[in-house]
């Protein structure tokens, strides 16, 4: 028994898949990781989410458009494996919805809840509330801030008495005293033209202190007083700078004149630090909250696109997951069942084994050795009937070749299989044995019942003398079956079998048989030419002085007697001399059929040979007619025993039909006929009569000597032309011609060999 083997396609395949899910995973939970980072750094860092949104929602798009694509092109290949019918596709629909299910039902409930709890979020974002505080705040600061400056600016007017045109010669004196009495940081005296005075304070230690503008100068000439702040940009914008207040007065003069000089007075006080942060927070966060309040629903969409984007992914993939793991799961079910089926159907040939160490792949491989084993063994079965088959085939090619006759039959004797010798011996088509009884078969009733007589006796005696076969003989008469019979069809002729019969293991009946008929004429030609031998030396030896004493009786008496005994004499003389010739003849022709010369065989024409000897029998009672086959080869034989063969045939042939003749009066031919049998590549001789035919007892044994028709013949004719066509290893058949069910002659067949056997 060899292993299951998993093939390289299926490990290659196997890898695959896993690796293709194990990449889908991975590059799943990275874009979840990622969309998760950017969700949780919008609030925090908004320009960078913004810059790279719409980045991150292409390739949102292209990812959820790529799951798609693969779970529409797994959901039509499981379309067409239900439509086609294939086995296991209902089930890995169903793993596939349970999959799927489990992981979108509670994507789907998540993502409800999320967007409540997004939108909602975002819209107590911007409260009324805190928008009412946020600007009540920025109230605050800027009317603190007016506050300041206003005092400041008052301050600054009422100190402006102390730098009046009496303290023109001590300016600086007097900036220092309203320094002090502002509790400011630097106080700036200036002139009309934009021309420092004096200065005290922190002014006082820069080479050129910042210049107020010539607009600043005329709003206070025309207001008499201008306040502002300077350095809250700075730092809102990260510079290093303090946040001040600046009042820019004009000094009242007491002189009167249109050449008098306007002087100002520049006061400057730093805010206090922790008013300034606080202004700057409030005012940040107002700033934010309104342009967050512009994008209200952006921020929103921005949100819940992530959010939809985020199950997007996670339900295809989800999804996919589902189908791929679900094939996974269901692929070693859909091998097994279909292994099952393939092997319900009959078919042993190898099984996929899945790879893995889970139960399912053990499973499989188990089920794939299983069904090698069941191969090997059928191997083994097929392997095994093909030997017997061989076995059978070179049996039946032996039954078939085999010269004996071969019958298994029934029980009931009725036949079971025989082979075509059984057919060519009894000479009846093969087809008319199948369940038959050989009783049943036309002219073979005796031989059927003969057989199962030897069959019963040998069933009642078999157990006490522990034989194993029986072995019986039988005379059939003229077989006419059904391959022979009519006019021009195979001969009629009698058969002696010597059969045999035993049982088989099965109780069926086995019967061998031998046409042995050839062996039994030549055996009895065998003995009648030894009789013949000795006939010839003891009866024609005393036939001489038989005769001369005849003879000299007759020539001593002969004139002594009277008439009436002299008759007498001569009649008994001449009929003792009359017959002591006719036994010279008989003795003769059977010293002739016992010392028949060996057959000196050459290349023969023998059309010739019967043209030439039909010129015997031109003047002959009952003409000769031929029908010669001109496309005849040579034959092998010795053209003078041919010659007494066709001699012989021709005489009895003449004597049969003139009989036929003088009763009924009709005039009647003889034919000699050649003919070339392509089937066994040998030549026929026939010669066919129109006489009375032979009768049955005549058809056994025709050619054995002494066997005859006629009144005054001797029967050694037929018996000479058969021992001639044995010894040119010939066949001779004999039958009557029958047409329309009557006999109308007989006809005798002389099978010659070809001098050249390879001419077709």
């Amino acid at each position: 028994m060899t292993d299951p083997v998993v093939s390289p396609k299926e490990i290659s395949r196997s890898r695959l898949t896993q690796s293709a899910i194990a990449f889908a995973a991975t590059a799943m939970v990275l874009i979840g990781l990622v969309l998760l980072y950017l969700l949780t750094q919008a609030t925090n860092n908004r320009d960078l989410y913004e810059q790279t949104y719409s980045q991150l929602f292409t390739i949102n798009v292209v990812v959820a458009a790529l799951l798609l694509a693969g779970i529409v092109w797994v959901g039509v290949r499981l379309y067409l494996r239900v439509q086609q019918g294939r086995f296991g596709s209902r089930l890995l629909v169903k793993i596939a919805t349970i999959f799927a299910l489990v992981g979108v039902a509670p994507g789907v409930l998540i993502y409800i809840v999320s967007y409540q709890f997004v939108s909602r979020s975002i819209e107590t974002w911007f409260d009324v509330k805190v928008e009412s505080a946020l600007e009540a705040g920025l109230n605050l600061g800027r009317v603190t801030l007016d506050t300041l400056s206003n005092d400041l600016a008052a301050k600054t007017r009422n100190a402006t008495s102390q730098l009046s045109d009496n303290n023109a010669l001590a300016p600086a004196l007097a900036l220092e005293r309203v320094l002090d009495q502002l509790d400011a940081t630097e106080a700036t005296l200036w002139g009309p033209n934009g021309t420092l005075i004096a200065s005290a304070g922190q002014s006082s230690f820069q080479l050129s202190p910042d210049q107020p503008s010539a607009s600043q100068f005329r709003t206070a000439r025309a207001e008499k007083s201008l306040a502002w702040v300077e350095g809250l940009e700075d730092v809102s914008n990260n510079k290093i700078s303090k946040p001040r207040i600046k009042v820019l007065v004009p000094i009242p003069s007491s002189s009167v004149g249109l050449m008098v000089e306007q002087r100002f007075l520049l006061i400057q006080k730093t805010l206090p630090s922790n008013f300034v942060v606080n202004a700057l927070a409030v005012e940040s966060a107002n700033r934010e909250y309104q342009e967050r309040a512009i994008a209200r629903s952006g921020l929103k969409r921005m949100y819940i696109g992530t959010l939809t984007l985020s199950l997007f992914l996670a339900v295809f993939g989800a999804v996919l997951l589902a189908v791929l793991l679900g094939n996974q799961i269901a692929r070693p079910l859909l091998v097994l069942t279909e292994g099952v089926s393939q092997v319900a159907a009959g078919d042993l040939t190898p099984k996929l084994a899945m790879q893995g160490n889970d139960e399912l792949g053990g499973l499989t491989r188990a089920f794939a050795a299983m069904t090698q084993q069941l191969s090997d063994a059928r191997f083994t079965v097929q392997r095994s009937m093909e030997q017997v088959d061989s076995a059978r085939a070179k049996l039946q090619t032996i039954l078939d070749n085999l010269t004996s006759g071969v019958m298994v039959l029934q029980a009931d004797g009725a036949i079971r299989s025989s082979n075509p010798g059984a057919a060519r011996i009894l000479q009846v088509d093969g087809l008319d044995f199948q369940d038959k009884k050989i009783s049943e078969l036309s002219g073979l009733e005796a031989f059927g019942l003969g057989v199962q007589q030897q069959f019963s006796e040998f069933s009642q005696r078999l157990e006490p003398q522990g034989q194993d076969h029986w072995q019986h003989s039988f005379e059939l008469g003229a077989v006419s079956g059904a391959m022979s019979g009519g006019m021009g069809g195979p001969p009629e002729r009698s058969l002696t079998l010597i059969a045999r019969g035993a049982f088989l293991p099965d109780q069926s009946r086995l019967l061998v048989f031998d046409d042995i008929s050839d062996i039994v004429s030549a055996q009895r030609a065998q003995a009648w030419g030894e009789v013949a031998r000795r006939l010839a030396h003891e009866i024609k030896n005393p036939l001489t002085p038989i005769q001369l004493s005849a003879e000299r009786l007759e020539m001593k008496l002969s004139g002594k007697l009277e008439p009436t005994e002299q008759v007498i004499l001569t009649k008994s003389v001449k009929t003792i001399v009359d017959q002591v010739d006719a036994m010279k003849r008989l003795v003769n022709d059977f010293r002739d059929y016992a010392r028949l010369p060996a057959a000196e065989l050459k290349p023969v024409d023998l059309n010739a040979l019967v043209s030439d000897v039909l010129q015997l029998y031109e003047s002959a009672s009952v003409p000769i007619t031929t029908d010669l086959d001109l496309n005849i080869p040579l034959v092998t034989g010795d053209a003078q025993q041919l010659r007494q063969v066709l001699h012989n045939l021709l005489q009895n042939a003449q004597d049969a039909s003139e009989q036929t003749q003088t009763i009924s009066g009709d005039a009647k031919t003889v034919v000699v006929r050649t003919q070339w049998v392509p089937a066994s590549e040998r030549v026929r001789l026939s010669v066919l009569d129109q006489g009375a035919g032979f009768p049955d007892h005549i058809l056994k044994r025709a050619f054995e000597p002494y066997v005859t028709t006629k009144a005054r013949g001797t029967g050694l004719g037929l018996a000479v032309v058969k021992k001639i066509a044995d010894d040119h290893a010939s066949r001779i058949d004999m039958s009557n011609r029958i047409a329309y069910g009557l006999v109308v002659g007989a006809q005798v067949s002389l099978s010659l060999a070809t001098a050249n056997p390879a001419i077709t």
